[in-house]
């Protein structure tokens, strides 16, 4: 168990809330009525990075100096065991069937978790003082992301809560500390994002190829 572990924990759950703050002050119409969307977002993210088989995976890869083979795999698995556990991961609904024919299947991805996965994204731009990094982030990994098709033709979307959010420009923002218009630079913003372009990978049937 290690303080700087510790530390981050606490400081990445504030800063998560951080941005759903920022939603309910600014784009309150894209939270509200969200069924437990504040208690999912402000008080059980991540829970599961406190449990031993997370924690001390983590906590020796990022804080234990120590980057063997064995530190690897452990925290390989660890981070296996979070996607699995937490479904605010886009991963978390993709479906690996053990039948060859049925392939790898994108799952629907609820619209309160897709909340949580942009204030999860936009908590290390809080982290850094720049509130713009998540959307540059954003753009250079969006197409390797996979969401269903539903996911991304839903009116509430990433892509739909991504644009929203990057073309709020309020005053001081929420925090005085950490307003929009002080980070860019008084500066309107106006960024397009695209869903991610993606089709299940089903085997091609023979004589169809």
């Amino acid at each position: 168990m290690s303080y700087q572990y510790d530390q981050y924990l606490v400081k990445h759950k504030e800063n998560v809330k951080k941005g759903y703050e920022w939603f309910c002050t600014y784009l309150p119409e894209l939270v509200k009525d969200v069924p437990n969307l504040e208690w999912q977002v402000c008080f059980a993210h991540d829970q599961s990075k406190s449990e031993p088989d997370e924690y001390e995976a983590y906590d020796a890869y990022f804080y234990g100096n120590n980057k063997s083979y064995q530190v690897m795999q452990d925290y390989r698995k660890a981070w296996l065991l979070h996607l699995h556990r937490n479904p605010h991961h886009w991963q978390h609904w993709i479906l690996i069937n053990d039948d060859p024919k049925e392939g790898e299947i994108v799952l629907d991805m609820p619209y309160n978790y897709i909340l949580e996965m942009v204030c999860d994204w936009w908590a290390f731009s809080w982290q850094k003082g720049d509130l713009y990094e998540m959307f540059t982030w954003y753009d250079e990994h969006s197409k390797y992301m996979k969401l269903s098709d539903n996911t991304c033709k839903n009116k509430d979307n990433p892509k739909d809560a991504m644009e929203k959010l990057a073309n709020t420009t309020y005053g001081d923002g929420p925090n005085d500390d950490y307003g929009w218009d002080v980070m860019m630079g008084s500066q309107n913003v106006d960024v397009s994002f695209s869903c991610p372009d993606y089709q299940e990978q089903k085997p091609t049937p023979k004589g169809f190829a």
